[in-house]
């Protein structure tokens, strides 16, 4: 047999780790190319790998949780093909071909278009969302959690390697076998029909993996929850975020796998909690950084009268055109920004340290800088400027979307040009963001609320009435942006806000 090592490849972007999210099968599964075997997280994203070739799972090398670098064996697959004889063997040739000869012959029939495969136009398909993708990958069957009949004639398993042990404890019923090619031998009223119960996690691959998705994974490691006790609610048997939650409403938690909790264990003298620095939060914490001590802050503030923009949104939530989307006072800002910079393109720039050159971009990449389970990430819309306001208001919506299920691609955090940061969201009036590197500004967007506010009539005269209200800060690389330009944009912003009727005359 010919045992193949399928190696972390490179995720791009200069990255050079990921951690193990999920794994999707188990010593003893057989596989076929191009199935998605493994979810990784990169420092960007996270990423589906599929398995460059065909066969059966001798082993796997890494845990879920592991942070390994690229290049590292990760699992082992048994393509199950001997080396072929030679014809002239009786003549004193070799018989057999050397193991790397066999692996490169195996390669070389990777289909075009297939994951591990070369295109036409000369490019390797490594990963999910990276490269070219002609196929799609199927995930294998699942076998169900309820009762299986393990089968009589199915040949042994494959041995289990030290790093991937497959034995459950002793403490634990005996489980169903990992799949029903390779179950133990039945024995006495082991040929009865039995039912998997786990009080205890199990460890990887000693059984049926909880089904969730990865931000409900999270969600459940943050709150403590043992996936294997949750009932799940979902389609096909999958556990939901209020599974979840409910769950950790009744206690159900485990302390093993509990994330830091906002209220220590004081009881048992837990006075700390660490956490590994990693993943999104490693990646932003080394580009505020960066950004912080290269660029020089500067940022303004400004508060204004926004009822005019709130009627705005309450029109538009309305209208036919617009019920397929979300409209929200963001959308407004993010079309008042796009505008404003055709009336001061250099806040829409970025500085080339190498060349000595301050770079003007003549396209829009909007950033919208979005909470996640992952931790804070930053996607933008592409070519925003030229976007109506429809059009804007569907690719916010899907970006924030991507975002929150934790399926952004580093492809979508790349090149933005300038960023929002909504810090209305959580009641926050303003604040001082810090730049996102490579770009010159960064708007804050406060909280709207109503607030007594003076208001000027046509004749003159004044009053006090409550009204729609919002602070706006802007922050801006001094080294390209100087007071008078970071002004003017802002105010330009702000008059949009203050009266969207003023963008048919700036539009």
């Amino acid at each position: 047999m010919a045992l193949r090592e399928f190696k972390l490849p490179d995720p791009g972007e200069g990255l050079t780790e990921a951690e193990i999210v999920t794994w999707h099968v188990a010593v003893g599964d057989t596989v076929k190319v191009n199935d998605v075997v493994v979810e990784v997280e990169t420092a960007k994203s996270l990423v589906e790998l599929p398995v460059p070739f065909a066969g059966t799972v001798s082993g796997i090398h890494v845990s879920e949780g592991d942070t390994v670098e690229v290049g590292t064996p990760i699992i082992t697959v048994d393509d199950g093909k001997d080396a072929p004889a030679a014809p002239g063997s009786s003549e004193g040739e070799p018989q057999s071909k050397s193991q790397s000869e066999v692996q490169a012959d195996a390669e070389a029939e990777v289909e075009e278009g297939l994951i591990g495969g070369t295109t036409s136009t000369g490019r390797t398909a490594v990963l999910v969302g990276y490269g070219v993708k002609q196929t799609e990958a199927k995930r294998r069957p699942r076998v169900s959690l309820t009762t299986r009949r393990p089968e009589e004639h199915d040949p042994p398993m494959p041995p289990r390697t030290p790093s991937a042990p497959q034995q459950p404890t002793p403490s634990a019923p005996p489980p169903p076998p990992p799949t029903p090619s390779a179950p133990p031998p039945p024995t006495g009223e082991e040929s009865t029909n039995r039912s998997v119960v786990h009080t205890t996690p199990a460890t990887p691959g000693a059984q049926e993996r909880a089904l969730a998705k990865p931000p409900v994974r999270k969600l459940a490691k943050d709150l403590g929850v043992d996936l294997g006790s949750v009932t799940p609610t979902g389609g096909g048997g999958t556990i939901t975020r209020a599974d979840v939650e409910a769950a950790a409403a009744a206690g159900a938690t485990t302390a093993e796998d509990a994330a830091p909790a906002s209220t220590p264990d004081r009881s048992r003298g837990e006075r700390e909690t660490r956490v590994p620095i990693k993943g999104v939060r490693k990646m932003t914490a080394q580009a505020m950084v960066g950004s912080a001590f290269t660029a020089p802050h500067v940022s303004e503030w400004v508060t204004i009268d926004v009822t005019a923009t709130m009627e705005l949104v309450d029109r538009l939530r309305k209208d036919k055109e617009f019920r397929d989307v979300k409209v929200t006072p963001l959308l407004v800002l993010a079309k008042a920004m796009c505008l404003a910079i055709r009336r001061n393109p250099g806040v829409n720039a970025s500085w080339d340290e190498e060349a000595q050159e301050i770079v003007l971009k003549h396209y829009v990449n909007l950033g919208i800088a979005a909470a996640t389970p992952r931790g804070l990430v930053v996607p933008n819309v592409k070519d925003a400027d030229a976007m109506t306001m429809l059009e804007l208001a569907g690719a916010i919506g899907a970006l924030t979307a991507t975002a929150r299920e934790g399926r952004t691609q580093p492809a979508d955090m790349a090149q933005g040009t300038i960023t929002i940061t909504n810090v209305g969201v959580f009641g926050v009036d303003a604040g001082t963001p810090i730049l996102n590197p490579g770009e010159a500004a960064i708007m804050a967007f406060g909280t709207v609320a109503r607030r007594p506010w003076v208001v000027t009539a046509a004749d003159g005269t004044e009053s006090i009435e409550p009204r729609w209200v919002t602070t706006l800060a802007l922050s801006f690389d001094h080294r390209l942006v100087d007071g008078e330009l970071g002004s003017r944009y802002l105010a330009d912003v702000a008059a949009i806000l203050r009266d969207p009727a003023r963008a048919l005359v700036w539009g």
